[in-house]
């Protein structure tokens, strides 16, 4: 079994390099974060996250949003860092979904004060302000307590309420499927990566365009699904259309949570032994 470091790396550095639609990929960068933001943060966080069994989630989540301040000048993971750090406390000794559970029962005020922290730190755009347990406050509740306020309208904060529903059941799923048609390991992403989007509109074009431009892109991956991508070897007219589209204006169709998602479903598939580290990429 592969060092937790080294799965954190290859999931953060596979999901910054697959072509997915409306993200940053090794072709396409956005104005305020380069593919090379992305990887520099994937090894930033590497040797934090593989300590993660020595200290409490919350405490994980900063330290590592810290570690990423160093070297990123903008939010590049804050998302798989929330999905991250409880899946990496588990001990590679234990089941990691019902090792994941028992972690997510534990959370408590403190990781919920350290996690704000680390989101204040990152600033990630379109956040707002909720009347109950702001990030801008100090919290009350248990991370997980906070995280369910937010489930209904945040797909990250949803994982801690449901014990990662969508990474176990929905996207690691789409992932091997694709793998076992003989995919290659860039085609099983994005197949992952539009399975997600097209089951779930994006938290992040929730924030910054509305719920109908959300429900619009769902229904827009759901086509190019449609047009062979649940092979991972689909129609690249399709996707590229879906692509530009995402990526008017000014990329604020971004499908960022998607992305956060797809890395915790890379993850967890290195950890389970589902992808190889080896697998041919393109």
């Amino acid at each position: 079994m592969l060092p937790v470091g080294l799965c954190v790396q290859l999931a953060c550095v596979w999901e910054a390099t697959a072509r997915k639609p409306g993200n940053v990929h090794r072709y396409r960068d956005f104005e305020d974060a380069s593919y090379l933001d992305f990887i520099l943060s994937a090894a930033a966080i590497a040797p934090v996250l593989e300590g993660a069994t020595e200290r409490p989630v919350g405490q994980t989540i900063l330290k590592a949003v810290q570690a990423t301040h160093r070297v990123a000048r903008t939010n590049t993971n804050l998302g798989i860092l929330l999905l991250l750090s409880p899946l990496a406390a588990v001990p590679i000794s234990e089941s990691l979904r019902e090792g994941l559970l028992r972690v997510l029962d534990g959370l408590d005020v403190a990781d919920a004060r350290a996690a704000y922290e680390a989101i204040r730190l990152a600033n990630p755009g379109g956040l707002g302000r909720v009347p109950e347990q702001d990030v801008g406050d100090e919290p009350t509740q248990s991370l997980r307590g906070v995280m369910a306020l937010a489930a209904d309208r945040d797909l990250i904060a949803r994982q801690y309420v449901n014990g990662f529903e969508q990474v176990f059941e929905e996207g690691v799923p789409a992932l091997r499927q694709a793998l076992d048609q003989g995919a290659t390991l860039e085609g099983a992403i994005i197949a992952c990566h539009l399975t997600l989007l097209a089951r779930h509109p994006d938290s992040l074009i929730v924030r910054k365009r509305g719920p109908d431009e959300a429900h619009e892109g769902s229904r827009r991956a759901q086509h190019v699904l449609d047009a062979g991508w649940t092979s991972g070897r689909g129609d690249w007219d399709a996707l590229e259309k879906f692509d530009s589209w995402l990526r008017e204006e000014g990329h604020t169709r971004n499908p960022g949570t998607t992305a956060d998602l797809v890395a915790a479903c890379l993850f967890v598939g290195l950890r389970e032994g589902a992808v190889a580290a080896h697998h041919r990429f393109c």
